[in-house]
This record gives C-alpha cells, structure tokens and sequence, in this order.
C-alpha cells in the first residue's frame, strides 16, 4: 500500500456525490406523534391505522401476549390470534386458506422462491414491486421480464418455454401510479398455458372490488384454480405484516419449504391483532372502498392528474430535482405528498405520489388541491 490507508468503504463518498448531483440522495424525515399535517403520502387508505378500535386492539394483545412473538411460527410464533386472522382473511378475499409473514415483502419473497427454483420459468411483469423482483432474483429459475401489462408478451414467453413449471407474476394495481393491471387477460393467459398466475394485491385489498376485497375479486377470480394472492397489511389495513392466499396445499407447501417464513420471526401479535380489528371495520363498512376512490378522484381532478382507478393520484413532473422541489414545498406548507424518482419510475417521469384516505373531508381536499397546485406552478 506504500504507506497510503484508502478505506475499503471510500468509494461510498463518490457513490453518494454521485447520486446528489442526479437528485437521486433520499433521507430520513421524522414525524413526531403530534405531527399536525396532512398526510397524503402515506398508504393508510382507509384511515384505519389510528383507529380507536385498531388501536386498543393492539394494545390489548401486547397485554395479553406480550410484545413480540418470541420465536419463528413453526416454534412459538403461532398463536391463536395469527390463525383465527388466517381464516377471517382467506374467507373476506375468497381464497381457500392463508398464512402470514412478518411483512408483505416477504410474503412475495416466501411464496415465489417456494413455487419456482432451478427448472421452473418465472415471468414479471415490468411493472411488479421491487419484492416481487428480488423474489425472482432470488427464485434460482429462469426468469423472462416482460413489458408492464403487455399480456402478448406474457403468452409468448409462457408458449416458448421447455420448463414443465411456470409462474406469471403482477401486481394487481401498479404501486407507483396505481394503474390497474390486466389481470384478468393474465389469468388466462396462464391458465391457457399451464401456468400460475400470482397477483400482489397489496394496493387492491381495501380499495377495489365489493367491500374492499380486491381486484381478483372483482374480476370474478377469487379462489380460482392456479391462482395465487399477496398482500400487505400495512395499506389499506393500517397494520403490519403481509399474507399468501390461496389453496390449502399452497399453505402447506409455504409451511414446509419458504425460508421467509419458516427462519424469521413470527409476526407480533399486535399487528396480527390489529389487522384483524381493521378488517372487522372493514366489514361492518364497507362504504370505505368506494370512499376512498371518490377522494382520490376529487384530488386528482384538482390538480389536473390522470383519473385514478385506485388510491394513488400520479403527478408526473419530468425532473426529480422538480419533483423533490415540490415535494418539499408542499411540507412546507403543512402536506405531505410522496415523491418517486427513478429507480422507482422510469427516467424523466418523476412524480409527485399522492395517497387519499376514505377519511379525508372535502376542507382537507380542498386544502391539498391548493398547495399542490402551488407547489408546482
């Protein structure tokens, strides 16, 4: 080294110079508990993660189960409440059986890498959740991305391939504009073909189909045959954890063979706890679903954004450097709004991400529109 000490990290400072000259450095903004602004950044769609009822019913299970679940789910991280919720969930998204992780990446990570492996054939679709990616890279098969929603291109790969297993994998609403994906023509496409079809529904549950249970559901699909469902419970039930849907020996298959779920911890019971609470309000309204679509669609016609068919409102702004600069001027002025640059959206279609609630009030849109729309003139 001839006397000179480099550091084995140094290339990190022209790392991040890099990415600072690009308007690509993200940071870490804390919010305080009494923070007074307008959250339309958040994916608390339906306004349920302070919930009284949500609420106590954590605390209430931290009381009676303790913080933590102590241990991996196949040692002592099941308890009663993980399966009772198990079974609330399959029955409210029509599926057959469920089984929680600890988050809804890992439940995308748990069920591809279990169903794939070296021999099958995965298909992404473009427009999937970076979980859904990093399930491929970690699925050990082949893997064939193919165009955002292009269903032709989906039946080409499938009709090419010489693997006798085949996934197909989407989500059902596209997390960064919340487009629908067509997933209905997927379904086909893989049942044509001797596929299975597995659709994240992490941004449908709660917002799109009868009551909030999702576009599968609304498509008619529930519970059909080769045909699999993820989702998140910290969106539209303002929790914590994810899920696999789907048949029971999909279930077991998850039990005895996904890492994800098999060496982590089990999740806690108060998330478990109040997912469940939030899916009864769920239930007992389900006015919730279609609420939160007619706020989203009076804040995107406010400030000139495509109709949304979901809870995201998508801004596209060009520049992230223009899209950061409007981001922080609407916190300044007491909104928060999301902010996506690439590599979370393509070039030059950097965007103001911004999230309605079922529980925002006409004043509060109100209020959104108009900043929004300063922030950006």
């Amino acid at each position: 080294m001839n006397g000179v000490q480099f550091g084995a990290l140094d290339w990190l400072d022209g790392y991040a110079a890099d990415r600072a000259r690009a308007g690509l450095r993200r940071t870490l903004v804390a919010r305080g508990p009494g923070d007074t602004g307008l959250d339309l950044a958040s994916n608390d769609y339906l306004g349920l993660s302070r919930h009284p009822r949500v609420v106590e019913a954590a605390a209430g299970a931290v009381r009676l189960w303790g913080a933590g679940a102590t241990g991996s789910r196949l040692v002592t991280g099941t308890t009663e409440l993980h399966e009772q919720f198990e079974n609330d969930l399959a029955d409210f998204t029509g599926t057959q059986a469920a089984l929680c992780f600890s988050s809804g990446y890992l439940a995308n990570l748990g069920v591809v890498t279990a169903l794939a492996g070296r021999g099958a054939l995965v298909v992404s679709d473009g427009g999937s959740h970076a979980s859904l990616v990093d399930a491929c890279r970690l699925s050990r098969a082949r893997i064939v991305v193919t165009p955002r929603g292009d269903v032709d291109a989906v039946r080409a790969a499938l009709a090419d391939r010489t693997e006798s297993r085949a996934l197909v994998l989407t989500d059902s609403v596209y997390s960064a504009d919340g487009v629908l994906a067509p997933v209905g023509d997927l379904y086909r496409a893989t049942v044509d073909n001797g596929a299975v079809l597995i659709v994240d529904e992490a941004h449908g549950l709660g917002v799109r189909g009868h009551g909030g249970r999702g576009l599968v559901h609304e498509l008619g699909l529930a519970g059909a045959p080769d045909l699999v469902l993820t989702a998140t419970l910290s969106k539209a039930l303002g929790a914590q954890g994810g899920a696999v849907l789907g048949a029971e020996k999909v279930r077991a298959h998850l039990i005895d063979t996904a890492r994800p779920f098999i060496f982590d911890t089990g999740l806690a019971p108060a998330a478990v706890a109040a997912a469940a609470a939030a899916l009864r309000v769920l239930r007992e309204q389900p006015r919730l679903a279609e609420r939160v679509l007619e706020r989203a669609g009076a804040l995107a016609a406010g400030v000139g954004a495509p109709e949304p068919t979901s809870a995201v409102v998508s801004l596209i702004l060009g520049e992230p450097e223009r899209a950061v600069a409007a981001r922080d001027a609407c916190a300044a002025a007491g909104v928060r709004v999301g902010c996506f640059r690439p590599p979370s959206v393509p070039e030059g279609t950097s965007r103001l991400r911004i999230t309605a609630r079922a529980d925002l009030t006409d004043a509060q849109v109100d209020e959104a529109v108009a900043v929004i729309r300063r922030s950006i003139a």
